[in-house]
């Protein structure tokens, strides 16, 4: 890992563990004085699909996270952290800083430990949506740091740009996103394309998830799918705690994955 790309991950974690702290409570009542006017978080995990609305403006918001995989094309098992940054600026804008810090690897019964990478971009909203008028953004990743973990389903992408489609049917919540990104090898680089459609539902205090995602494999000529489960709880007002599992559908595809994570909103707006 280098040393710009360990400081901007330790950085992100500091700022997200450093900012828990104890908040003054209104008198008599144990609840602190404008919880109410908190907003909440906005996770954009654990599903593959992200959605097309933004975390509220001026508050920092952080997304944590831990995978385990077994069997793929690329490796036996991998073991990684993974952690998002975002900032939204302006109700249309949000910044977006992704990164991938440790990565334990067995490939060929050899075990490695790598760093898979950073990258940073921002999202836009094209369309304000409610309820059932979807909202639509479109973002876009750059890598910083490319990093040499070996890579899951979607292999190595030197750039990401997706369009994102949200909306609300009832109690269902609904998240699909199109992808396109900039794949390469030592030798060749072609255009990988994905599709994913997340609904998610109330259910005895949490949200169930239910997701179905497919890239292409440019490299391999082929194409993987998977299918994912995942739980989510407000475990707070500002935090988000989740975990669930990905089994691959096709022979390419990472046969099984399980993770587990939280996102947390830091409860004092920077401006």
């Amino acid at each position: 890992m280098s040393r710009v790309s360990r400081a901007l991950w330790i950085g992100s974690v500091l700022l997200a563990t450093g900012a828990l702290p104890a908040r003054a409570q209104a008198p008599g009542t144990g609840v602190p004085p404008a919880a109410a006017d908190l907003p909440a978080p906005n996770p954009g995990r654990p599903t593959v699909s992200a959605p097309a609305t933004l975390t509220a403006v001026g508050y920092l918001q952080f997304e944590q996270g831990f995978l385990f995989a077994r069997t793929s094309g690329q490796f036996s098992s991998q073991a990684s952290l993974n952690q998002v940054t975002k900032l939204t600026v302006h109700p249309r804008l949000e910044l977006v800083l992704a990164s991938q810090p440790y990565a334990h690897s067995i490939v060929d019964g050899q075990s490695a430990n790598d760093f898979a990478g950073v990258s940073a971009g921002a999202q836009v909203v094209l369309l304000h949506g409610q309820g059932a008028k979807p909202t639509i953004s479109a973002n876009y990743l750059h890598p910083i740091n490319g990093g040499t973990a070996p890579g899951l389903d979607v292999g190595s992408a030197d750039q990401l740009a997706t369009l994102l489609v949200s909306s609300d049917l009832g109690k269902f919540h609904v998240d699909t996103n199109l992808i396109i990104t900039s794949q390469h090898d030592d030798t060749q680089r072609r255009t990988q394309n994905g599709e994913t459609l997340s609904v998610a539902h109330p259910i005895m205090g949490a949200t169930l998830a239910v997701e179905i995602w497919r890239f292409s494999q440019p490299l391999q000529g082929s194409s993987c799918a998977g299918l994912l489960i995942a739980l989510s709880h407000s475990a707070g007002r500002s935090f988000v705690i989740d975990g669930g599992f990905n089994k691959g559908l096709t022979s390419t595809s990472t046969h099984w994955s399980f993770f587990g994570g939280f996102t947390y909103l830091v409860p004092k707006r920077l401006w």
